[in-house]
C-alpha cells in the first residue's frame, strides 16, 4: 500500500517571543540565519525521497515569514529539483507556510506565491488590540487585514487564521466579536487553540506571581463550545478538535498526522515518523549547525520511540480519537489486520460507560462529553 509523505521544515526565528509561546525559537539569533538556512539545504539534499510519495510541505517555526523571502526559494527549490521525480506533481502538493502579520509584505507574498505555496497559516489569535498587546503578539488587529487582503490579492485561495481562547481577561464577548470579525473574510480554514500555560514562559513566570488570571476551566470550556456553534452554523466543518474548514479545504498535512503516515522534520527539534521509529533533531542551533558543517546528521539526531505493533495499534486510536470522525474501523482493520472493537474491548467498555465514546458500524469516536474530556480517553491509549 502505497502512503502519503509529509515534508516539516522548521524556522526558528523570530522578531519577538509571544508571551505564551514554549516553542523552540529565537528572536536574538538573526546572526544565524544564513548559516542556519544553509544546514537547512544540507540537511535536506542529505535525505533520500526516491521511494517517498510527497503529497505535503509545511514550514513552520518560530515564524517563517520573518526571515528573507530568499532563503524560502531556496529552500522549496531545492525540495522541487529532489521531488522532480515524486508521484505527486509540485503543483500538487499541499505547500503551508505560516505567517504573522507584521513580518509579511507584497513582496514576500509574490515570492511564496511564484515558488509555488498554495496555503498560508496565519497567525491572528484575537482581534482584540489590547489582547494582543497583553500575550505579545507585535501586530495589530489592522495589520492581520493587510496581511489577509494582500494574500488574497496575490491569488492565495487556501487560507487558515489561528485564534487562541481562554487568554488572560478574554471574556466571551471577545471572542464572539473576533469570530465575527473573521467569518466576513471567509478564510478557508480556521484553528482555534486553547492557551496551555507551558513552564519557562512568560505567561508560566506571571501566574506564579499571581499578575495574570486565567479563565476557569468551566468558562474555557464554554468558549470553546461557542467557538464550535458558531463556526459549524457558519458553514464550517469541525473536522477535528481544534480545527475548522470549508468543504474539502481540510489542512491535509495535520491529517497525513492524524491518519498516521510517515514524514521527515527538517531543522532544530524537528520531529519525524518513519518506519515505526519515531525520532527528532537536537534543538540547540549552534550544534546542529556545527553538526551539519561537519557531516554528523546523525548526531543531530534523538531517537524518542521504536514502535512495536501494540504500540502503533495505540496510537493509531489515540490519532484518530483527535478526528471528529474518529477511528476509522476498516483502516484499522486494513492496517493491522486487527478488529479494534475485539483488541481494545476493555478500554472501549468503559469508555462507553462513561459516556466518552461512541460505536457505530464504521467508527469509534468522542461524544460531547468525550470532547471536553478527551485527555481521559487518550489515556487509555498511552
Amino acid at each position: 500500500m502505497e502512503n502519503n509523505f509529509g515534508i516539516y521544515i522548521h524556522i526558528p526565528f523570530c522578531a519577538r517571543k509571544c508571551n505564551y509561546c514554549d516553542f523552540i525559537s529565537f528572536y536574538n539569533k538573526d546572526n544565524l540565519i544564513e548559516e542556519y538556512m544553509n544546514c537547512l539545504k544540507k540537511e535536506i539534499d542529505n535525505f533520500d525521497f526516491s521511494k517517498k510519495i510527497v503529497t505535503t510541505i509545511y514550514i513552520g517555526g518560530g515564524t517563517p515569514s520573518y526571515i528573507n523571502e530568499k532563503y524560502i526559494v531556496e529552500i522549496l527549490n531545492l525540495l522541487k529539483e529532489k521531488l522532480k521525480n515524486n508521484k505527486i506533481k509540485w503543483q500538487d502538493i499541499e505547500i503551508t507556510i505560516e505567517v504573522n502579520p507584521g513580518t509579511v509584505n507584497k513582496e514576500k507574498l509574490e515570492e511564496y506565491k511564484k515558488i509555488g505555496i498554495n496555503r498560508l497559516s496565519i497567525g491572528l489569535q484575537t482581534t482584540k488590540d489590547e489582547l494582543l498587546k497583553e500575550i505579545g503578539r507585535i501586530h495589530t488587529y489592522q495589520e492581520f487585514l493587510e496581511t489577509y487582503n494582500e494574500a488574497r490579492k496575490q491569488g492565495f485561495k487556501n487560507i487558515n487564521v489561528d485564534l487562541m481562547i481562554a487568554l488572560p481577561s478574554q471574556k466571551i464577548e471577545d471572542i464572539k466579536e473576533s469570530l465575527e470579525e473573521i467569518i466576513k473574510l471567509s478564510p478557508e480554514h480556521i484553528s482555534v487553540y486553547s492557551l496551555i500555560i507551558e513552564e519557562g514562559t512568560v505567561f508560566y513566570k506571571l501566574l506564579e506571581e499571581n499578575k495574570i488570571e486565567l479563565p476557569s476551566d468551566e468558562v474555557e470550556r464554554n468558549m470553546y463550545w461557542y467557538v464550535k456553534d458558531f463556526l459549524e452554523l457558519n458553514g464550517y466543518n469541525h473536522y477535528e478538535i481544534s480545527n475548522f474548514s470549508k468543504k474539502q479545504k481540510e489542512s491535509k498535512h495535520n491529517l497525513n498526522c492524524w491518519n498516521q503516515e510517515e514524514y521527515i522534520g527538517f531543522g532544530i527539534n524537528a520531529h519525524s515518523y518513519i518506519d515505526k521509529i519515531r525520532f527528532c533533531n537536537i534543538d540547540n542551533l549552534e550544534e546542529y549547525i556545527k553538526n551539519i558543517k561537519e557531516g554528523n546528521f546523525e548526531k543531530n539526531r534523538t531517537i524518542e520511540e521504536r514502535q512495536t505493533k501494540e504500540d502503533e495499534e495505540k496510537e493509531f486510536m489515540m490519532l484518530g480519537f483527535r478526528k471528529i470522525e474518529g477511528v476509522d474501523i476498516s483502516k484499522f482493520k486494513e492496517k493491522f489486520c486487527e478488529n479494534p472493537l475485539y483488541l481494545f474491548r476493555k478500554e472501549l467498555n468503559k469508555l462507553v460507560e462513561e459516556g466518552l465514546i461512541e460505536v457505530d458500524l464504521n467508527n469509534i469516536k468522542l461524544t460531547n462529553k468525550g470532547l471536553d474530556l478527551a485527555n481521559i480517553v487518550f489515556e487509555e491509549f498511552v
